[in-house]
């Protein structure tokens, strides 16, 4: 098949979060599949700052081959060229919705000037949810010509993140005033990117089957869950992959010491000297538990940061990264203040970090309110860390609550939000850590666990194949 991958953010190109990890593995692995792929995203500031070296296609468009078969076609304009993707530290940027609308009319353009006719067009978010709506507006004859009709899907990786603008602004999309209606664009007097997308698409998705059931829900919905209730028989989850030629302790140049399942027991290895580094009492005995992702409240890190002192009292050690709301970084601070020895956090957000805490921890904590898909607790599967989840959403669908009666189970699961029951699943873990081979035979078993971009990408090609068939 053809398939055009369309998104606002890429990795190498762009990231704010794991919209961009999702579009920079996907396409290199439905190429392995056999599949023609092209990437289309905005050519920001920080694309042209990277040093990568584009070939001019036009005025409108440049060009990058990402690997053999594979192109990266990136949209240029001045909006485009800012410090943020969306916005700064002021907030989004008021212009987001002629940015973004300029962008989706742009991509249906560049089809034919590249005499690529996709049999798909896969968007992503609200960014490029205009794209199934011009289709409907304008016609598939209008970008692509006679008999050519191409097929949309869209991946909702955040429901939260709508695309919501003021009433006044419907002109910048393009659009006639008979797409702000309760059937299309409106939501509550406001014109609402997103719900269009879901509405137009042949096919919706999101990251995860049980956050697809979760966001039909008032619950988790965020507004949206009756106008996913009217696609309910096209919309389905697929869970996200994890690049492992960048995620894997065998090959990681980022870890103090490189491991495998052969010589699983050198794990020990990273957790002395991130320890170490981190100014913890170097121990194998006490068990180390990290933390990686913004001090936001989603992420359930409100919740385990009131639980550090008595994790601390009990002989357990935590290491945390991230970036976020004040209130929280400020009590992490005061707990780090206060158990020098057993908690570190640090806001200075470093990648080599990152995979280190992966690497030399004993646990990994993700006490997520919700969590689409999560890639953390499979990033741990495969450098044999024991995840502790919520159970929402994607962690809920890839990790396995541990029964001692016959050693099953890939993690430790809470189903209540709250901290007696968090401190319940971290208990339990320190229970079977304290067992040190049902411990090593644990972790040996969780980097076994194949959640490969390559079985994500056939999932995708079965959706694909569906939309083709509509």
């Amino acid at each position: 098949m053809k398939i055009a991958i369309v998104t606002s953010e890429a990795v190498p190109y762009a990231k704010t979060g794991g919209l961009a990890d999702v579009c920079g593995a996907l396409p290199l692995e439905l190429e392995n599949l056999s599949h023609e792929v092209i990437l289309v995203m905005p050519e920001y500031a920080c694309v042209r700052r990277s040093g990568i070296v584009l070939k001019k296609i036009d005025e409108d468009f440049d060009v990058l081959n990402i690997s053999d078969n594979t192109k990266a076609y990136f949209l240029k304009h001045d909006m485009f060229l800012r410090e943020g993707l969306y916005g700064d530290r002021l907030g989004d940027y008021g212009d987001n919705l002629k940015r973004f609308s300029h962008f989706c009319h742009k991509v249906l353009s560049l089809f034919k000037k590249i005499d690529f006719i996709p049999d798909i067009i896969h968007c992503h978010d609200w960014q490029t949810s205009l794209i199934p709506v011009f289709l409907k507006a304008y016609g598939h004859e209008y970008f692509f010509g006679a008999g050519k009709k191409p097929k949309t899907l869209l991946t909702i990786h955040n429901i939260s993140y709508q695309g919501i603008f003021p009433k006044e602004q419907m002109p910048q999309t393009g659009l006639g005033w008979e797409y702000f209606t309760l059937s299309s664009l409106e939501y509550y007097d406001q014109v609402n990117l997103l719900k269009g997308g879901i509405l137009y698409a042949d096919l919706v998705n999101t990251v995860s089957t049980t956050h697809a059931q979760e966001i039909q829900t008032k619950e988790f919905g965020c507004g949206l869950e009756g106008v996913l209730a009217t696609r309910k028989n096209r919309f389905s989850g697929v869970i996200n992959g994890v690049d492992y030629k960048i995620w894997n302790p065998q090959g990681d140049p980022r870890l103090f010491h490189r491991y495998s399942l052969t010589n699983f027991y050198e794990k020990k290895i990273n957790k002395l000297k991130l320890q170490d580094a981190c100014g913890l009492t170097k121990s194998e005995d006490k068990m180390l538990l990290g933390f990686v992702g913004r001090w936001v409240r989603q992420k359930g890190i409100d919740l385990l940061a009131r639980i550090l002192p008595d994790l601390a009292q009990n002989d357990i050690q935590a290491v945390i990264l991230g970036v976020g709301e004040p209130d929280i970084e400020e009590t992490l601070r005061a707990v780090t203040r206060d158990y020098p020895k057993m908690v570190f956090a640090t806001s200075d957000f470093d990648e080599d970090l990152a995979h280190k805490i992966y690497a030399g921890c004993d646990v990994f904590a993700m006490p997520s309110r919700f969590e689409p898909c999560g890639t953390g607790q499979l990033i741990s599967f495969k450098y044999g860390t024991v995840p502790i989840v919520y159970k929402t959403g994607g962690l809920a669908d890839t990790v396995r609550d541990y029964n001692f009666k016959d050693n099953t189970g890939t993690g430790f699961v809470f189903s209540r939000f709250d901290e007696p029951e968090l401190l319940c699943a971290i208990n339990r873990a320190k229970e079977l850590f304290g067992d040190k081979k049902s411990w090593r035979e644990l972790g040996k078993n969780l980097m076994r666990l194949n959640f490969s971009w390559k079985e994500s990408a056939k999932k995708y090609t079965e959706l694909y194949q569906k939309a083709k068939g509509l």
